[in-house]
């Protein structure tokens, strides 16, 4: 229930800051993509990916190649060193 609670609160505040950031995030390189998308960028090892999912839902089953990381909790360390690489994050929750 807590960790419910956690996920419906970020994604509440998400919502009302993603209709501001919308703009913004595409100036900056965000944007979303495509399952089959996804699947040449990993194919051809040009991204890391990044599941956002509580730790005993990746531990179910996740997207290939992915890293687990808490949405609230992503270090520099747990990023790659290259910084021209593409980074895709995820979890369950629609945004």
């Amino acid at each position: 229930m807590k960790i419910l609670r956690r996920f419906l609160l970020a994604g509440f505040v998400l919502l009302l800051a993603g209709t501001a950031r919308a703009n913004a995030a595409k100036e900056e390189g965000f944007s979303d993509l495509t399952i089959d998308q996804v699947a040449d960028l990993i194919a051809r090892k040009d991204a890391d990916v990044f599941d956002n999912n509580a730790k005993d839902v990746y531990d179910k089953g996740h997207v290939p190649t992915a890293k687990w990381v808490a949405f609230n909790a992503v270090k520099e360390s747990d990023l790659p060193k290259d910084k021209s690489r593409k980074l895709i994050f995820y979890c369950a929750n629609t945004h």
